[in-house]
């Protein structure tokens, strides 16, 4: 369960013109399960299999956010209110060759596609990553064949590190989402 009322005054929160950008909370956690089924939505991701692996995702997701103050916030559709997915920010724990490092990331539910949203939270996330949190450089990550994904880094202004490519250490070897495209962006 998440305890909003462990909040601490710290989190950054914020807004693009069509998103918010927030803590996590109770009401968050049956959409993220439901973007977490869709074959379409994970088609490039390791699959989260019950209700309760989605539901630690978000605890772990929401703990770093409290603890560090910034995260894989919770996108909030402005006008509607609607959960729309997460994009924000990360310090991986996997041990990649580039750590230590930031990442960029994003999941949004289908109905929220091709509309511009992954881009337009993924710079407002930059924007903190740089101006708030002062980094020199955020790096994105994706598995080799996930299009969508790589078209949205470049949008928003990355560059693929070709000599980066790498094989993410948390992905079965064998497995065909092993291999991954790396992109950077500097301040």
């Amino acid at each position: 369960m998440i305890d909003n009322a462990a909040r601490p005054r710290l989190i950054i929160e914020f807004e693009t013109e069509r998103l918010r950008m927030r803590q996590w909370r109770e009401s968050d956690l049956a959409p993220f399960f439901a973007l977490a089924c869709d074959p379409q939505v994970m088609e490039f991701l390791l699959p989260l299999a019950t209700r309760a692996d989605s539901d630690a995702l978000v605890e772990r997701i929401r703990t770093r956010i409290a603890g560090n103050g910034w995260g894989f916030w919770a996108v909030e559709h402005k006008a509607s209110g609607e959960f729309m997915g997460f994009t924000g920010l990360n310090s991986p724990l996997a041990d990649l060759p580039f750590s230590p490092c930031v990442e960029i990331g994003w999941r949004f539910a289908r109905k929220w596609w091709g509309q511009g949203f992954a881009s337009e939270a993924a710079r407002g996330a930059l924007q903190v990553g740089f101006e708030k949190l002062g980094l020199a450089e955020i790096v994105a990550f994706t598995a080799w064949n996930n299009t969508r994904s790589a078209a949205v880094m470049e949008r928003i202004g990355m560059k693929e590190d070709v000599a980066g490519a790498f094989d993410h250490p948390l992905v079965p070897e064998g497995h065909p989402l092993r291999r991954h495209r790396l992109y950077r962006i500097q301040r």
